[in-house]
């Protein structure tokens, strides 16, 4: 196979997007990569295309439990061999799947970095060809990124370890420009091929609100988004508990998620979400790195976040399917106070000493101002973010709150000159608080004790609302007429263009312009509504695609968006495809899914337009046929219909191209006959009628399953001999089940089979 098959054959992809060749290409010519992409634009493909292409294991280094999980559970799916290795296993459990990986049952492993150095498995990789070492989410690399894990610096140490060395790739979603430099140097990454593709996802829409209530502004929001799956973030634990109560006080289907709870119930509570038992989780930032659920809608921050990376990964959990999401971001100043507390009580790690630790402090307090600035600011909220992280647009997105909001410019000189003077005129240096409360006129304790209410300027803007004067205030500061400085507790001084201000300078800013109240709409009953899907899709078909799925995802006990995404369902619903042939052609369905579950969707969807396939009669049009049994046109004479195909027979010819291998599974080897036969002319040959026949000859033993519409098939005496074997397979779970392989031997003995005897199969 080549990298495109690998892609359809596992992924159900017909292309790449863009960049993903380039870090395949690199990765199979053995160079070094750096992949820098937004979540969902496909980062896990870069190694994964390749690990099933070249020779040997690869590992993925991986810093949490869920992440490995979701990943694993995901290729398992496709039909790729993967496990992972973390402290979620027993003794037992992990053991087994060192033995495993010895043994090359797996094409990938997923390790937490801790694992590396440890003597047990250092022991294992000694006896395996590792042709790739992956680090996923490799900004956990760096002091500087927002996820900094000590444990990760010692990969490079890991592959030191090593009799000789893989090619190491790296990728993540979020880096500046430093946490780039340190990937590269920490990795020792060689000659490497970089990659940016930039950090856009245009299909998020953002959002930022001040609002006086937060809890009825996210009420109101839910009532409009009943049937959507949503994350909302807040800052503290305590915010968690009582928002979470609230939803379910108020009849919605919520959980929660903290660094407080036990790990079981933790656990519990993601899994609720993840297999949408559950349709809301409120949590902190503790939850949702390499969460790959791909149908959150909206992610709402209660609190604002620490920093831009910070808030650009937790937002980016929304839309990872391509579809309209929305990032919504309810500030309030007492958010800054939190997380200016939380940066005061940073401790630095091991690696770091006093020094660094302090640089780290003084840089998180910068990050927060720009955070704080992104919250306030009344240009293009996209374009604040692409540019923190180095990138420049048109400065309008046309999908974020402030592109949305009609604005006017205005003169706003009287009001930045009043609060300019007012920190000339102060005795001691002060916060944005303090300088906005003077200038309105408050008497609060901190202002008379300060003896603030005697400065020049106290009250002269008293019948200027707060916000408003907060507008003005941080529109100074973004644009250099007062500073803010990296203390502790920032206060503000004067600059040179303060000085510009007072002796006749202007300043002019966007506003947003009055807009006239709305009427109080009446209260609307509940209507049932589907999430947000592209095109003209049919809402009763996606709703039942979407219930077929909950009920398989149930059966085969994955989270739903792993049989297939809501995008792959409105795909469906859009191409309607009644045939393989044409449901193959849906993106995100592979062969192995096809094989696993195309049948039942197919059979859904005929059911469901059959009307629309009678219209279709009655109007004289052809009904779609499957297009490996379509003859082309100018072969309609020799072949014009499905049944005057002939049944499969094994030729010399066909014998000659057949590429026996040391094992492989019936399927995938009578899948390569078909392959080599006319596809014109020759049926498919059946799996069914084949395994019947191994069935009647006495090389297996079919037996009623656990379940009822299962067979459990055992090996007999004879089929061993004939190059028939069973292996222990070690699932994601730490489960085993047996998988029949067979032998070369036994390839070539069907072969001889369906020349001989077998020969009308």
């Amino acid at each position: 196979m080549d990298k495109y098959e690998v892609l359809k054959k596992y992924f159900g992809y017909d292309s790449f997007r863009p960049g993903q060749e380039v870090l395949v290409d690199a990765i199979l010519e053995g160079r070094d990569t750096l992949g820098i992409m937004p979540t969902g634009a496909g980062k896990s493909l870069c190694y994964q295309v390749p690990a099933l292409l070249m020779p040997g294991i690869t590992l993925v280094i991986s810093p949490l439990i869920s992440l490995m999980k979701d990943q694993v559970t995901t290729l398992n799916q496709a039909g790729i061999h993967a496990a992972y290795l973390n402290s979620s296993l027993t003794q037992g459990q992990y053991l087994t799947a060192l033995r495993n990986m010895q043994r090359g049952q797996y094409k990938i492993v997923y390790v937490a970095p801790e694992r590396l150095m440890t003597e047990s498995f250092q022991e294992a990789v000694r006896g395996i060809t590792l042709s790739m070492l992956s680090v996923d989410e490799a900004h956990c690399i760096s002091q500087w990124g927002q996820d900094f894990r000590p444990s990760y610096l010692r990969i490079h140490e890991f592959v030191e370890t090593l009799n000789y060395r893989p090619v190491i790739s790296a990728f993540t979603a979020t880096a500046t420009r430093e946490v780039r430099e340190d990937i590269l140097a920490l990795l020792d990454l060689r000659d490497p091929v970089s990659l940016t593709t930039g950090f856009d996802r245009k299909n998020l829409k953002f959002i930022v609100q001040h609002p006086r209530d937060k809890m009825q502004t996210v009420l109101n929001y839910l009532k409009e988004h009943e049937q959507e799956c949503g994350i909302i973030y807040c800052l503290t634990r305590k915010t968690v508990e009582e928002v979470c109560e609230r939803l379910q006080r108020e009849g919605y289907s919520a959980t929660r998620y903290h660094a407080g709870l036990s790990d079981r119930e933790r656990q519990q509570n993601q899994e609720e979400f993840i297999y949408d038992q559950k349709q809301i989780m409120v949590a902190t930032n503790a939850f949702g790195m390499g969460i790959d659920k791909s149908n959150v809608r909206y992610v709402i921050h209660y609190n604002m976040p620490k920093n831009i990376e910070s808030y650009y990964q937790e937002a980016g959990r929304a839309g990872r399917d391509g579809l309209p999401s929305e990032c919504i971001l309810l500030y309030a100043g007492q958010d800054v106070i939190t997380n200016q507390f939380f940066i005061d009580k940073m401790e630095g790690s091991e690696a770091m000493d006093d020094e660094t630790a302090r640089m780290v402090r003084e840089r998180e307090r910068e990050r927060l101002r720009k955070m704080t600035f992104y919250c306030t600011t009344n240009e293009c909220l996209r374009d604040y973010i692409l540019r923190y992280f180095g990138e420049y647009g048109s400065n309008y997105c046309g999908n974020c709150s402030n592109c949305l909001t009609q604005f006017e410019e205005k003169d706003v000189t009287e009001v930045a000159r009043k609060l300019v003077g007012c920190v000339k005129e102060s005795r001691w240096n002060y916060g944005m608080t303090m300088i906005v409360d003077t200038v309105h006129g408050s008497r609060n304790a901190k202002v008379i004790r300060g003896r603030m209410d005697e400065n020049p300027y106290y009250g002269s803007c008293s019948e200027i609302p707060v916000y408003q004067l907060r507008q003005v205030m941080n529109h100074l500061i973004l644009n250099g007429y007062l500073l803010l400085t990296d203390d502790n507790y920032p206060v503000v001084r004067l600059t040179e263009q303060s000085m510009e201000l007072l002796e006749g300078g202007t300043v002019t800013m966007k506003v947003a312009k009055e807009q006239p109240k709305e009427k109080a709409k009446p209260e609307r009953e509940k209507s049932r509504r589907l999430p947000k899907v592209e095109g003209d899709v049919d809402p009763e078909l996606f709703a039942q695609l979407r219930e077929l799925r909950l009920e398989l995802a149930k059966k085969e006990k994955v989270p739903p968006y792993i049989v297939f995404s809501d995008k792959t369902l409105a795909q469906m619903c859009l191409l309607k495809p009644r045939t393989k042939a044409k449901m193959l052609e849906v993106s995100g369905v592979g062969e192995f899914k096809y094989e696993k579950y195309g049948e039942r969707f197919l059979q859904k969807i005929r059911e469901l337009t059959a009307g629309e396939a009678a219209q279709q009669a009655d109007q004289g049009l052809p009904e779609e046929e499957d297009e490996e049994e379509m003859p082309l046109e100018e072969d309609l004479a020799a072949a014009p219909v499905r049944k005057n195909k002939q049944p499969f027979e094994m030729t010399e010819e066909i014998a000659q191209k057949i590429q026996f291998s040391s094992r492989v599974t019936l399927s995938e080897f009578v899948k390569q006959l078909n392959s080599l036969r006319d596809e014109k002319t020759v049926r498919c040959l059946a799996f069914q009628d084949i395994m019947q026949h191994l069935i009647e000859e006495g090389y297996l033993v079919e037996e009623p399953g656990a379940e009822e519409s299962k067979k459990h098939r055992s090996i007999t005496a004879k089929g061993l001999v004939f190059g028939i074997y069973s292996e222990k397979i070690f699932s994601q779970y730490g489960d085993e089940y047996e998988v029949i392989f067979y032998a070369e031997k036994a390839q070539r003995q069907l072969v001889k089979k369906l020349m001989g005897e077998w020969k009308q199969a």
